[in-house]
């Protein structure tokens, strides 16, 4: 027996009916039904849009998932008089927001003919990515998100005196209690929705700056680090959304004696992890030294307010390695020179850096140049 839209009764779970806007929310959706959300970079290539739209059906795969549009007028990605973008599905994962089936979805723009838009940063990375000397290199990212909470009304970092200033900074990082600590919830919440949503994030914590805090995706391999990249994005936006709260990826959030936020690049290859790892990974580092500038263009907008040689950054002007050196460009771990393998750290990137265009630059200067 069915409604007479089709839907059958079976397929719908008890329901008393709801008085709220908070109970609407709550209510079961069809089993038979999966909600998309999809997600694209709209053109000031920093920023997410999305939206959903109904699959008759549960979906396992992005392959089940069909091409889709938007107004790329609204966007800055189109033409008023030939606006249509159209949406192509690459990646799906868990929606914590709605549950159940439901998915979030990365995805593509390009225009009516399949050409990639301008803004399309991931179509030239995963060419990258697919070339046989980098596939069998299986190149691994861990990115760490640095990020700032800012009151809304105010547009001042959350938790600090009104137009006024905190206490120096020292004692924040990694810190506990009201008198150091805001938007421990946000992050705490962010941290659940990338793990329900299927992403490898690998921890979190505040940061140096009162109300600036971290997170970490990977290990990721290839271009599957800016995908998770991309939505755990999304993810920390609607959040904070949710809770009237900005969340704020300028590179220097607040001028002044305060650490800026970076996207410290973690990075490795099969070389690099196997015994002998650590020529491999001094080869690399002379690769990243020749080719600076080239990636200090691509490391993201307002880096050179970052990058001054304080606060833990080197300067932007002038390359530099070092073991366990938060003051240089790239950092090998102490534990990666005892063992003679492991990684290193591009400490260059900035919060607001592409990471499809961050890590196939990597991958393009250390295995194909």
């Amino acid at each position: 027996m069915t409604k007479g839209n089709g839907i059958a009764m079976e397929d719908v779970k008890e329901h008393t009916g709801a008085t709220s806007v908070e109970e609407l929310l709550k209510m079961p959706t069809p089993l038979s039904s999966t909600v998309v959300e999809y997600i694209w970079i709209d053109g000031t290539m920093e920023n997410c849009r999305s939206k959903a739209r109904v699959v008759t059906k549960r979906v396992t795969s992005v392959d089940q998932l069909s091409k889709w549009n938007f107004d790329g007028s609204s966007t800055g990605q189109a033409g008023g008089e030939d606006s249509e973008v159209i949406l192509v599905p690459k990646a799906i994962y868990r929606d914590p927001f709605r549950g159940g089936q439901h998915l979030l979805c990365m995805c593509e723009c390009e225009d009516p003919f399949g050409n990639a838009l301008k803004t399309n940063s991931r179509r030239a990375a995963a060419k990258i990515f697919e070339d046989p000397k980098v596939k069998g290199e299986e190149p691994w990212y861990g990115i760490e998100q640095e990020y700032a909470l800012l009151d809304a009304k105010t547009n001042w970092p959350l938790g600090w005196p009104e137009q006024g200033f905190p206490g120096p900074q020292g004692p924040y990082y990694c810190a506990v209690g009201a008198n150091k600590i805001s938007g421990r919830e946000i992050c705490d919440a962010h941290f659940k929705a990338c793990l329900y949503a299927g992403l490898n994030i690998s921890g979190t914590n505040g940061e140096v700056m009162p109300s600036q805090w971290e997170y970490q995706i990977g290990p990721c391999t290839g271009i599957e680090s800016g995908d998770q990249m991309w939505i755990s994005r999304y993810l920390l936006e609607r959040i904070c959304e949710m809770a009237g709260v900005v969340v704020s990826l300028d590179p220097k959030p607040i001028p002044g004696d305060w650490n800026g936020s970076g996207a410290h690049t973690n990075y490795s290859t099969k070389s690099m992890r196997a015994d002998g790892g650590m020529a491999h990974i001094k080869k690399a580092i002379g690769k990243l030294e020749e080719k600076h500038m080239e990636h200090i263009k691509a490391y993201g907008e307002g880096n050179e307010r970052r990058l001054t040689g304080a606060h833990e950054t080197a300067s932007i002007d002038a390359f530099s390695w070092g073991v366990a050196n938060r003051g240089a460009s790239v950092r090998v771990g102490r534990d990666t020179e005892r063992d003679g393998k492991g990684y290193m750290e591009d400490r260059r990137p900035a919060s607001n850096m592409d990471p499809y265009v961050v890590t196939s630059l990597i991958a393009k200067t250390t295995i194909l140049s």
